[in-house]
């Protein structure tokens, strides 16, 4: 159902700029698909990369950056959108570059923290435990995505096996893997499997887990050999991505605590989320995590399930209606 709110004459041009990694695309996608849903708008994906050496300059002083693009880039000419999203460091030269061409006529977002003034665009969204400041600043618990309730229920729907007619309780299980700051090694893979294995035996349910191509060779053998047995959909990369299927079916939803961006998915479902501790330092995550908890959203995982409810976290669509409110002012209307 579309929101009331800002409805443009014609649809609005957005431009999606990322280095095209799913990760990082998807957050810019997510936030575009939410203005999509409160306004007509004509979304156009750039992905772009930097030929060597201006890869290894700071990303604020690439000089004449549509000239230093890499084969294989989109080409970022005009005409230029209303709405520029970047995300990314790839993106930011651009970014920087279109609000400039344009004479400040593209509105630009940028997602993360650009590690540049904030000033330099229009908005930031960066992650609340970045403690990023300024009056064009709108941190957000995680990161944008593109979770939806109805996304969910068409995946589900879509999926084949049908993985509602799974034994209840069912989990989901998203195991990440090696990070700056940390990793599941071989042990505490073991232990995950262990843990699990006893949650699906003493509850009668079923495991549905997915591993990230951050996880690392020792503890997806472990995996494996643990976890899998126990498991009704084990997904290592081939075939059909049950990723979103597995989110609409779950009753509880279980992640390891490397990644911002399964956790604020997870959140968008008001399921149990239960956090799988992995090896060495959350250092600002757990920030984020402790943000989590406090909206009752997550909870430590330490060995026995429980259940709670809490509201969905809509953190994506509140940037929209937020990028939306500044787009409204800045054409006066």
């Amino acid at each position: 159902m579309r929101s009331v709110g800002y409805q443009a004459a014609e649809p609005l041009r957005v431009w999606v700029v990322t280095d095209g990694r799913a990760g990082i695309e998807n957050q810019a996608l997510g936030l575009a698909e939410a203005l999509a849903r409160r306004t007509p708008v004509r979304v156009q994906t750039k992905r772009v990369r930097l030929r060597t050496p201006w890869t290894w300059m700071p990303a604020s002083f690439v000089p004449l950056p549509r000239q230093a693009l890499s084969v294989g880039s989109d080409a970022i000419e005009p005409p230029w959108p209303d709405l520029l999203i970047g995300c990314g460091r790839a993106s930011i030269p651009f970014s920087l570059g279109v609000k400039s061409w344009s004479d400040g006529a593209t509105f630009v977002v940028q997602l993360q923290d650009p590690r540049v003034n904030p000033r330099e665009f229009d908005m930031v969204v960066p992650p609340i435990h970045d403690e990023l400041e300024g009056p064009n600043v709108v941190p957000i618990v995680g990161a944008c995505h593109r979770v939806t309730p109805e996304r969910l229920d068409q995946e589900v729907m879509d999926f084949v096996p049908p993985l509602e007619e799974l034994a209840p309780p069912r989990f989901a299980v998203l195991i990440g893997g090696k990070s700056k700051r940390q990793d599941i090694g071989a042990e505490r893979a073991r232990s995950i499997a262990d843990s699990l294995a006893a949650v699906q035996r003493e509850t009668g349910g079923t495991l549905m887990v997915t591993l990230s191509r951050r996880t690392g060779d020792a503890a997806r053998m472990q995996f494996r050999t643990w976890l899998a047995p126990h498991s009704a959909i084990f997904f290592e990369g081939e075939g059909p991505n049950p990723y979103f299927a597995m989110l609409g079916a779950a009753d509880h939803i279980f992640v390891t605590v490397d990644s911002v961006s399964m956790a604020t998915e997870a959140a968008a479902t008001a399921k149990p989320i239960h956090l799988l501790a992995v090896d060495g330092s959350a250092g600002k995550l757990d920030r984020f995590h402790q943000s989590l908890m406090r909206r009752g959203c997550a909870r430590p995982f330490n060995g026995r399930l429980e259940n709670w409810s809490y509201p969905p976290l809509l953190e994506t669509d509140r940037v929209a209606a937020a990028v939306l409110s500044a787009w409204t002012a800045r054409i006066g209307r």
